[in-house]
């Protein structure tokens, strides 16, 4: 099987896709194969539709993987057949299933504020603050430079993104001062913003322990929403959007390949302090 594997990851690496992506597609090609190997006991030219469909299946019910992740896997045996096998993908053979979309928790804006300043390590409350107050994922502050955030004009340049875009978002002014306060306190950093604990800072900071931050200091706090680090990146678009800036400028900031994954902050938005009124409380006598 290791020469179909090699083909495929031959093909596969012509899209330009990041390391992370090629590492799951590469386990999800491996688990393919290896089913095909060990218990059809055929080569992989050899499988027919109904053979596939009983993997897809095997996937599910064995390791409990969500809609999302099962459409992965079909979109990867569909790339090995039609680059690889150089065989035609029939959709009604085996098609992509349906998942329901559900809208992410998001703090309200006196949550974030106090999230942030409560935070008991100075370090952390930087993170968190740049996070919310500039919408970064979390890979994008991890690989944040120095030379990234300008005080000049009040802006981060923001790299190697999901989309494969650079950009420039936001600098907060209360994010700035948080910020120039761990600099002087943490060594003043030249090149990673927020280098490592480990290797001397020759390396940045790891999501995995971005991530850690947040959940142990909601643990702190006591808080039962399903909030992370991503959370405060919903906040950012969220907030902006209550606060009367438009999509399109959402869209650019955060770095949204498309307006459509922008428009989710319409739906997150609060009400409350705009001037939009249901239509029952429109007009008429007032029930109170």
């Amino acid at each position: 099987m290791q020469q179909y594997i090699d083909r495929f990851l031959e093909m596969i690496s012509f899209r330009g896709l990041t390391n992370n992506t090629l590492s799951s597609y590469k386990s999800y090609i491996k688990s393919y194969l290896t089913y095909v190997e060990t218990h059809l006991r055929k080569i992989p030219d050899d499988v027919t539709w109904e053979e596939m469909r009983t993997y897809i299946s095997f996937v599910k019910q064995s390791r409990s993987l969500s809609d999302r992740t099962i459409n992965a896997h079909i979109s990867i045996i569909r790339f090995f057949l039609e680059y690889v096998l150089h065989r035609p993908w029939d959709r009604y053979q085996l098609p992509y299933r349906k998942f329901d979309k559900f809208l992410p928790t998001v703090p309200s804006q006196e949550e974030a504020r106090h999230f942030i300043d409560t935070l008991p390590n100075l370090k952390h409350k930087a993170i968190v603050a740049l996070i919310y107050s500039a919408g970064l994922r979390v890979s994008e502050l991890c690989s944040l430079k120095y030379s990234d955030v300008s005080r000049k004009d009040m802006r981060v340049y923001v790299g190697h993104s999901k989309n494969r875009s650079d950009r420039f978002t936001i600098l907060s002014k209360n994010a700035l001062a948080i910020l120039t306060q761990y600099w002087h306190q943490y060594g003043q950093p030249r090149d990673w913003l927020f280098p490592s604990t480990y290797n001397n800072g020759v390396k940045p900071i790891v999501s995995f322990t971005v991530n850690r931050i947040v959940n142990d200091h909601i643990d702190r706090l006591g808080w039962s929403q399903k909030i992370n680090c991503h959370s405060f990146r919903h906040g950012f678009g969220t907030h902006l959007y209550e606060n009367g800036a438009d999509l399109l400028t959402i869209q650019k900031l955060m770095g949204h390949s498309s307006i459509n994954s922008t428009t989710i902050y319409i739906h997150l938005a609060s009400y409350k302090n705009s001037n939009i009124s249901s239509p029952f409380d429109v007009g008429g006598a007032a029930y109170d």
